[in-house]
């Protein structure tokens, strides 16, 4: 099944897609909701970010080709992670696909795209093991965590570097009953190929995410878990186009333009 987030008009729903139709939804699915009987061709409505998660967690390294290019980058030897690593991304910064990811004015660095699988959490979760923790996932959508590559470096915190303004993308939907280890991820950059790699590289699968922090915090309906990425892309610069493409899911559009 596709779970949506639309605009129609001035009105903001939940819709059910099949067959470029959307069938609109009365509530959350991650709450009580009815499949109402109203329906929008998916070309007339505005396609939204298909969550707007209480927390957003972000992997952190969880693929060794990501871990490698870094270090490449700042000429140091990898050092790979004994146990997940978690980090926090800001829900404000989230924008759906086919909206504008915004370079601020004090920007003048390296800024790159992160490709990423994104967990959608139904259920709530405390000390979930990993035999039982994909029983907790809702569905499967697409993340790209832009990042400031100097801001990463020089700040002690990734406030900055990681949470501008839009540089949170996630959608188009949301798909559900889908296996984790299966997804293939291409990155595009201006139709390039930047990044093609498969969800199986993770060094930590989607269930041990969710069992780690399910271990320490409660994971709540709609709660987010992005993946983590596999290279270190190239830079992006305003006028570029963004796409990341999930098999089985879709392709997440995004256009770079300045502030």
């Amino acid at each position: 099944m596709i779970w949506c987030r639309f605009q129609s008009g001035q009105k903001i729903s939940f819709g059910i897609l099949e067959g470029g139709v959307v069938t609109e939804v009365s509530g959350s699915p991650f709450d009580e909701h009815t499949v109402t009987s109203t329906t929008h061709q998916l070309s007339k409505v505005k396609l939204l970010a298909p969550v707007i998660p209480g927390m957003l967690y972000a992997a952190g390294p969880n693929h060794r080709g990501h871990v490698e290019g870094m270090a490449a980058r700042r000429g140091t030897p990898p050092s790979y992670p004994d146990r997940p690593s978690p980090n926090y991304r800001s829900v404000h910064a989230i924008v759906g696909s086919e909206e504008n990811v915004i370079v601020p004015a004090e920007c003048s660095g390296a800024i790159q795209p992160e490709g990423q699988l994104a967990v959608v959490i139904g259920k709530k979760a405390r000390r979930v093991s990993v035999d039982e923790a994909l029983d907790y996932v809702f569905g499967y959508t697409i993340g790209n965590d832009i990042s400031q590559r100097p801001w990463q470096q020089e700040d002690r915190t990734m406030f900055r570097s990681k949470n501008c303004d839009t540089w949170k993308p996630m959608g188009p939907w949301i798909v559900t009953g889908l296996d984790p280890t299966a997804f293939r991820i291409i990155v595009r950059h201006n139709d390039d190929v930047w990044e093609d790699f498969t969800s199986s590289q993770q060094i930590w699968s989607a269930a041990e995410w969710i069992h780690e922090l399910s271990s320490y915090a409660t994971l709540y309906p709609g709660d987010v878990i992005w993946m983590g990425t596999q290279g270190a892309d190239g830079d992006m610069v305003p006028g570029d186009t963004i796409e990341v493409e999930i098999s089985s899911i879709g392709t997440l559009k995004n256009y770079v333009v300045a502030e």
